[in-house]
């Protein structure tokens, strides 16, 4: 699995908006790794990642053209699209939610593929902290009465 990390990493940061340095900063791409390839199972990952790879070759650096060819390619796609879709929440709350039930008839069920918290720190870590420019309640404090301020939301 170790050599999928990187390919796991670029389509990460194409999902997300995020860097990878920002990414690998989480200490979470091992384990978001680990727990969508336990899931769905290696074949569907690496199809994954190939079709990634592929919407970025394709693209010729061309932002736009990389996420038109993301969406084509993933997103609407019936097996990979909902594998996606739930590696933007992981990194983004920190939890793995279950496959839409039309997924798992079609393509098998996991006896992992159930709502879990992936890790004890991927809460904390989640990418939707530094998103809304706030910390998590009670796990990484800012000062004494942070919480009570509204969080601040850079201008687009």
């Amino acid at each position: 699995m170790a050599d999928m990390l990187d390919g796991f990493l670029a389509l990460s940061e194409a999902l997300t908006g995020f860097t990878g340095q920002r990414l690998r900063g989480t200490g979470q791409a091992e384990a978001y790794l680990a727990t969508a390839t336990g899931i769905v199972g290696e074949g569907v990952m690496r199809d994954l990642l190939l079709a990634a790879a592929e919407a970025r070759a394709s693209s010729g650096g061309d932002t736009e053209k990389h996420e038109a060819e993301l969406r084509r390619l993933v997103m609407s796609d019936d097996r990979l699209g909902p594998v996606a879709r739930n590696i933007i929440r992981m990194w983004y709350v920190g939890s793995w939610y279950q496959l839409p039930k039309p997924w798992r008839e079609a393509h098998g069920q996991s006896p992992r593929d159930h709502d879990h918290v992936v890790s004890p720190i991927s809460y904390t870590e989640g990418l939707l902290w530094p998103a809304i420019g706030a910390n998590p309640a009670g796990a990484k404090p800012a000062g004494y009465g942070m919480w009570a301020m509204p969080p601040r939301i850079a201008p687009g």
